[in-house]
Order: structure tokens, then C-alpha cells, then sequence
């Protein structure tokens, strides 16, 4: 019988983390250079409060414990290929997003750093299976199952789980390791997305991973 709540097996899965990046990432990240410091505590305050205190650190637990069990860790992030962004995605281009090839805001964030020998992705879109070449690379890795978190949950993060989804891959969202900007809208893509995934939380997966190398 065909079904999603498949443990990972880590020598055919991928752990992949979405947009944690200076630019959307942190309190001074260009998304948010020209707002209002009123505006923007009133807008992303409790955002930045739950993603310090809460989703980072299981983001940074989730890797350590992939790292521990042989899952390959991997991190993509809105970069353009170019200084202009000329090349970006129509709808990047009208909402204004563009992070410079090669600029600090296209870089994961210090405190999620890729690893020496970890790949990192730049995307020109939503989902990272639409601007770069990550199905590819998945399946000459041997991956047949991914591990998705990350920012934000009901945007980038709802697109990856689709596309991987429907490109044949097993998924799991953990779900207090993703986060969006309000508490409704992440209980209603969690709600949404559920179709397309196994979900777990932070603990749940770690608590698997530490199984597995046991």
C-alpha cells in the first residue's frame, strides 16, 4: 500500500532549507530597508520574536541531528544570476524582489551557515524546483525523499513541498521548523499543505534521525 508516512531512510534523503537569508531572515535584511521602524515592529515584530526565540533554533537542531544521521543538508535562497536581477521571475519583478548576484542579502544567514562541502542553491522564484536545477541534483545524489523548512510557509515553502511532490519525491514539512508572517496564515498552510506531506515537528524528526543511527 502506497503511503506518505515513510521514515526517512538518510542515505536517499535531502534536508533542505528554504530562504533563510539575510534579505528575509533578519531584523536589518533588505526586504525591509525602506519600512518605517513603527511600522515594521507593528508588521514583522511578533514574525521576528517567534523566529529568533522558537524556529531557529529548531532549524539549527534539525541540522545537527541530518548531519548526525548522513542526510544531506542542503540551502537555497532568493539570489538573481544577476547584478540587476534582469533575469528574475516576472513575479519577483513586480513585487520588487531582487537580491543582487553575489550581494549579503542572498546569503543563508550566519547562524544557518552552510557547511563546507553543503550545497547551496541561488533561486530567481518561489519554488526552488522552478529557477534552479535541484531536481537534477537530487537524483544524481540518490535522493528519494525530502526534508523541507524553512521561510516563508505558506509561500516558498508550500511551492517546494508541491513541486517535490509532483516531481515524484516522498515529503516531510516539519512544521515548527517553517514559519510565515502571522499565526493564521501558518495554521491555514499547514492546514492546506497537509495533502502533500508527511508532517512532523522538530522533535518528532530528531527523535527518527537518532532511531536511525542507533
Amino acid at each position: 500500500m502506497l503511503t506518505r508516512s515513510v521514515p526517512l531512510d538518510p542515505a536517499a534523503s535531502a534536508l533542505i532549507y528554504i530562504d533563510v537569508q539575510n534579505f528575509s531572515a533578519r531584523r536589518d535584511g533588505g526586504e525591509f530597508k525602506d519600512m518605517d521602524p513603527k511600522a515594521f515592529a507593528d508588521t514583522y515584530g511578533a514574525f521576528f520574536d517567534t523566529f529568533e526565540a522558537e524556529t531557529l533554533p529548531n532549524l539549527q537542531r534539525l541540522r545537527d541531528a541530518a548531519r548526525g544521521a548522513g542526510v544531506e543538508v542542503m540551502y537555497t535562497t532568493i539570489e538573481s544570476l544577476t547584478k540587476d536581477g534582469r533575469d528574475r521571475s516576472l513575479d519577483y519583478k513586480i513585487t520588487g524582489f531582487n537580491v543582487p548576484k553575489g550581494s549579503w542579502d542572498g546569503r543563508p544567514i550566519d547562524a544557518l551557515a552552510p557547511g563546507e562541502d553543503e550545497i547551496w542553491l541561488p533561486k530567481s522564484s518561489s519554488s526552488v524546483f522552478v529557477s534552479t536545477n535541484i531536481d537534477y541534483v537530487l537524483r544524481c545524489l540518490g535522493v528519494k525523499q525530502v526534508v523541507i523548512a524553512g521561510l516563508v510557509t505558506d509561500q516558498c515553502v508550500e511551492g517546494a513541498i508541491r513541486d517535490a511532490c509532483d516531481l515524484g519525491y516522498l515529503v516531510t514539512q516539519v512544521t515548527d521548523a517553517c514559519l510565515t508572517y502571522t499565526s493564521e496564515r501558518q495554521a491555514a498552510s499547514i492546514n492546506a499543505i497537509k495533502g502533500y506531506c508527511r508532517q512532523l515537528s522538530t522533535d518528532a524528526l530528531i527523535e527518527e534521525l537518532q532511531g536511525v543511527t542507533t
